[in-house]
């Protein structure tokens, strides 16, 4: 029996009704009904749950998802997903300066190294419980985290409470790196060098939507992304693909998506903004956008090579409407690292903030986590990827944009430790187009290509 994750109705009723209560929308009456029906919550972790329902059912997720879009939103206003919205509540968007300037391949095959490192580091514990990560790291001594996760010495009990993540297991504890393993937060970054080799800067939402419909595998995609692609093959116009029966269009996909647009508009963050927006409209709209947004401004900032973590973070909070749920997160994310030498305590501080509200992979408590382990770290490469990962939630993809910020403050591959280079051996596998096996300083070559180009 194949249950298709991501996709199913009746799975997508419970993250919709969720969604609703995080953008006040007041949807007692269908969620009464969804109930009343025998509807169920969403899966917590897994993207489908393990039966099938009657058809009956089926079809009342399908008019209930539809019910649920149409409902006013109280933080419509404050939260708009328009670009010139979003610059009309920003009131210090940051100017674009008189001259364009580039990155150098060295810190660009950085970022990329960095981002991989991350990535690689947060794979075996994705989906796990804090208290599992903690568990895990601290039965081999690695705690805090300063190394990648081994399975040598781990105690059998412990490891079935707490199982590595199935799929990554194999290719991501340290006895078993054998070069950078394929994944999502590496492919997106791949997708968006595609797009600006085809297209060049003025590439457009549909552009966005045709190259996906091209080069990347529906197997490839989850969340906000699989729904997009799946309305796109239903005839749903970009960017109505990103708000028809998809629930996950505030989760963390589009800010995976950003740092291609940040690699590419050093020291100009309002343009690196601007085209993050324009690739995360075809997925998601409001917190996910402004999560996209965020990250490429923070990471432009970096790329200028003038602005230090702080800073850089500062400028990324400049793209994001100030009275958003986005700014008021990252804001407390600053003030709780500010507060905290130790970062457990910052850790369980948002944990206990966001957890019970927020599914593991919403951008919001995870842009939070980003931002909390880049100012508790003071922008230091393991400092920043470790601290990212330990903090739990989506743990690939926090370590990822973390280690690419990170990457890129250090400025060379060789200014981050061989301890985290040397297993990746300078290879990536991928299924996307003709990149797998590339190097990470041949990518870090085309990247500098896209941002030298007028």
């Amino acid at each position: 029996m194949l249950r298709l994750t991501w996709t199913q109705p009746e799975d997508l009723v419970g993250h919709e009704l969720r969604q609703a209560r995080l953008d006040g929308r007041n949807a007692t009456r269908i969620e009464a009904r969804w109930r009343a029906a025998g509807g169920a919550d969403a899966p917590e972790r897994a993207g489908a749950s393990p039966e099938p329902v009657s058809r009956y059912l089926r079809l009342l997720a399908e008019d209930l998802l539809d019910e649920l879009a149409e409902l006013p939103s109280e933080s419509a206003d404050q939260e708009p997903t328009a670009l010139d919205r979003i610059k009309a509540l920003c009131p210090d968007w940051p100017a674009s300066p008189t001259t364009r300037t580039a990155p150098g391949p060295d810190a660009l095959e950085a970022a990329w190294l960095g981002r991989a490192i991350g990535c690689l580091l947060g794979k075996p514990v994705e989906k796990l419980p804090l208290d599992g990560i903690r568990a895990l790291a601290r039965a081999t001594g690695n705690w805090p985290l300063t190394t990648w996760f081994t399975a040598k010495g781990v105690p059998g009990e412990l490891l079935a409470r707490h199982p590595w993540n199935r799929r990554s297991a194999p290719t991501s504890l340290a006895e078993n790196i054998d070069g950078m393993p394929e994944d999502d937060d590496l492919n997106y970054p791949l997708l968006g060098l595609l797009l600006l080799r085809r297209h060049g800067r003025a590439f457009t939402t549909d552009d966005v939507a045709r190259l996906w419909l091209d080069e990347l595998p529906p197997g490839r995609a989850f969340t906000a992304e699989r729904v997009a692609l799946r309305n796109l093959l239903a005839g749903v116009e970009p960017p109505h693909t990103a708000r028809f029966r998809n629930p996950f269009r505030e989760w963390i996909g589009a800010l995976i998506r950003a740092d291609v647009h940040g690699w590419t508009n050093a020291g100009d963050p309002g343009a690196a903004a601007a085209q993050a927006h324009r690739d995360a409209v075809l997925t998601h709209t409001a917190t996910g956008v402004h999560a996209a947004m965020f990250a490429a401004a923070v990471i432009a900032a970096a790329t200028s090579g003038t602005q230090d973590v702080h800073a850089c973070l500062r400028t990324g909070l400049t793209v994001v409407p100030p009275g958003s749920r986005l700014a008021r997160a990252v804001g407390q994310a600053v003030r709780l690292a500010e507060r905290h030498t130790d970062f457990d305590d910052v850790v369980d501080a948002l944990h206990t903030m966001y957890g019970p509200t927020h599914h593991w992979v919403h951008a919001l408590p995870n842009t939070a986590l980003i931002t909390a382990a880049l100012t508790h770290a003071d922008g230091d490469f393991t400092g920043s990827v470790c601290r990212a990962v330990s903090g739990g939630w989506d743990t690939d993809s926090n370590g990822a944009t973390a280690g690419c910020v990170a990457g890129l403050l250090a400025g060379a591959p060789d200014a981050l430790p061989e301890r985290w280079r040397a297993p990746l051996k300078n290879r990536l596998a991928t299924s996307v187009a003709d990149f797998d096996g590339t190097g990470f300083d041949t990518l870090a070559r085309l990247t500098h290509l896209e941002a030298t180009r007028p």
